[in-house]
C-alpha cells in the first residue's frame, strides 16, 4: 500500500511544485477574484493531471503492475485518483460558477471590467479565446455527469454490470474535459514545464480513452477457454470451475487473477486462481463464493463445454520473498491463492522455506477441508485450522504462539480487509517490518 500512497502523494507534489514554477497562490494586488483566477487554474490543472494518469491506469499497463505492487493496487490508486478528481473538480466548479453566483446574490461585488484587449496577432490564440464559451458550456455538463458517474462508482450495491456501462462513459467525459482544458488553460502556462507535463498527460489520457472507447482494454491478455469441469461445495456456497485453454496460456503464479467473462453482456469478473500452472495440462482453475447478483447466479448459468474468455494473468501476489519463514493467513474464500501455492510447493520437495498456513472458516465444508489438508501435507505446509462456529476467532497473539519463530517470517494475508487492518497493524506494531506483511486488494471499485 505505501508505493501507491507515495506515488499518489508524489504525483500532486509534483504538478503542485511545476505550477509554482509559472504562478502563486498569492498574486498581487491579492483580492477574491485575483485568487479565483489563479485557484481556478491550478485546480483545473491537478484535477485534469490526476484524471490523466487514472484514465491511464485504465487501461491495466502491464509494465506499470510491478512497480507498483500488483493490479489490485494499481486499481486501488485509480480510485483514489478518482475520488481526488472529483473533489479538485468540485472545488474548480465552485470557484468558477459559485462566484458568479454569489455575485449575483449580492454576496460579492462585481470586479471593474477590465478594458478590451488589442486583437491578438497570433491565429490560435484568437481562435481559442472564440472557443472559450463552448468550452465552458461543456465542461459545466461534464461535470454534471461525471459526478453522478464516480458517485455510482463508489456505491457498492450498484450492480456490476451497471457500474461496468457507466464507468466506459467516463472515457468519453474525460475527451470533453479535455478540450475544455486546452481551450481554458492559461496560455502562457504552455511554454513553460507545467505546460508541457500537462500536454503530455493529455495526450497520454486522450490515447487511453480512446482505448477503453474501442474496447481494446486488455485484449493482447485475452485467451478462449472451455469450461471442462464445475464442483459446488454446498455448506459453503463455494464454486469451482475449471477451464481448458485453447489459445497459448503464458502461464502463471500461484496467488495470481484472472477475468474471466462468460456473459458478454454481464462483462469480465476477477477471480483468483485456485490451481499451479501446469504447461502440460492447459488447465486453470477458479473458485468463486456466491456474494454479489453475478456471482449467485452462476451454478445455474454455468455449464460444462460452455466458451469463455480468460485475461491475465495479473497480480504480485506470488509468495516471491527470501524469508526464511512464510505465514500464510486465510480467511474464507481467502484460501483460493493458498491452495495455488501449495499445489506448486507440492512440486518442490526440496526448499529451504518454512510454511505456516492459519486457516479461518466459518462454515464447514468436510470434502473441502479433505482437500485441505492433504494439499498442506504434500506440500510439507504446517496446517492451523480455526471454526469460528466451535472455537474463538483467530488473532495476532495466536499466530504468535503456534509460531514463535514470526519476526523472520513473512506474512502473506488474502481474506476481509478488516481482519488485515488488525493483522497488520498489531504485527508491525510488535516488531515486523512493514514490508513482510502482504495482501491482495481484491476489490476493484
Amino acid at each position: 500500500m505505501k508505493k501507491i500512497q507515495w506515488t499518489f502523494i508524489a504525483f500532486l507534489v509534483t504538478l503542485t511544485g511545476l505550477w509554482l514554477l509559472a504562478d502563486t497562490f498569492l498574486p498581487q494586488p491579492l483580492t477574491y477574484f485575483s485568487f479565483r483566477h489563479v485557484f481556478v487554474q491550478y485546480s483545473g490543472i491537478l484535477g485534469m493531471g490526476m484524471m490523466s494518469l487514472g484514465m491511464f491506469l485504465a487501461i491495466r499497463p502491464a509494465w506499470v503492475e510491478k512497480p507498483l505492487g500488483g493490479l489490485d493496487k494499481m486499481y486501488r490508486l485509480h480510485k483514489w485518483l478518482g475520488i481526488g478528481g472529483l473533489i479538485l473538480v468540485v472545488a474548480h466548479w465552485w470557484w468558477a460558477l459559485g462566484s458568479k453566483w454569489m455575485v449575483g446574490w449580492g454576496w460579492l461585488e462585481r470586479p471593474e471590467r477590465r478594458p478590451p484587449r488589442e486583437a491578438d496577432p497570433a491565429p490560435l490564440v484568437e481562435w481559442l479565446n472564440s472557443q472559450r464559451g463552448l468550452a465552458e458550456s461543456l465542461g459545466e455538463v461534464a461535470f454534471y455527469t461525471l459526478a453522478v458517474l464516480l458517485l455510482l462508482a463508489l456505491i457498492q450495491l450498484f450492480p456490476y454490470r451497471l457500474f461496468r456501462k457507466t464507468h466506459k462513459l467516463l472515457a468519453g467525459l474525460y475527451l470533453v474535459f479535455v478540450y475544455h482544458s486546452l481551450i481554458l488553460t492559461q496560455t502562457d502556462y504552455w511554454l513553460q514545464p507545467i505546460g508541457w507535463v500537462l500536454a503530455a498527460l493529455l495526450l497520454v489520457g486522450s490515447f487511453s480513452a480512446l482505448w477503453v472507447l474501442f474496447g481494446r482494454v486488455g485484449r493482447k491478455r485475452q485467451f478462449k477457454g472451455e469450461i471442462i469441469g464445475l464442483r459446488l461445495f454446498q455448506e459453503t456456497a463455494v464454486l469451482e470451475a475449471t477451464i481448458r485453454i485453447q489459445d497459448q496460456w503464458p502461464g502463471h503464479q500461484a496467488g495470481q487473477f484472472a477475468f474471466v467473462t462468460s456473459n458478454t453482456n454481464e462483462g469480465a469478473h476477477p477471480y483468483t486462481l485456485a490451481s499451479a500452472w501446469n504447461p502440460g495440462e492447459p488447465e486453470l482453475t477458479f473458485r468463486v463464493k456466491e456474494r454479489g447478483d453475478w456471482t449467485r447466479q452462476l451454478p445455474a448459468w454455468l455449464h460444462e463445454g460452455m466458451p469463455v474468455t480468460v485475461e491475465g494473468p495479473y497480480g504480485c501476489f506470488d509468495f516471491e520473498d527470501r524469508a526464511s519463514r512464510q505465514i500464510w493467513i486465510a480467511a474464507g474464500i481467502g484460501i483460493t491463492p493458498f491452495l495455488a501455492r501449495l499445489q506448486q510447493l507440492a512440486k518442490q520437495p526440496n526448499r529451504q522455506q518454512a510454511v505456516d498456513l492459519f486457516y479461518v472458516t466459518r462454515d464447514e465444508d468436510p470434502e473441502s477441508l479433505r482437500e485441505l489438508v492433504t494439499k498442506a501435507e504434500a506440500a510439507g505446509v504446517q496446517l492451523h485450522l480455526t471454526r469460528t462456529s466451535q472455537e474463538d476467532r483467530l488473532t495476532p497473539e495466536k499466530i504468535r504462539q503456534a509460531q514463535p519463530e514470526w519476526k523472520a517470517a513473512s506474512i502473506w494475508y488474502c481474506g476481509p480487509a478488516e481482519f488485515s487492518k488488525q493483522l497488520r497493524r498489531d504485527f508491525i506494531h510488535q516488531g515486523l517490518a512493514g514490508d513482510a506483511y502482504h495482501q491482495e486488494i481484491f476489490t476493484l471499485r
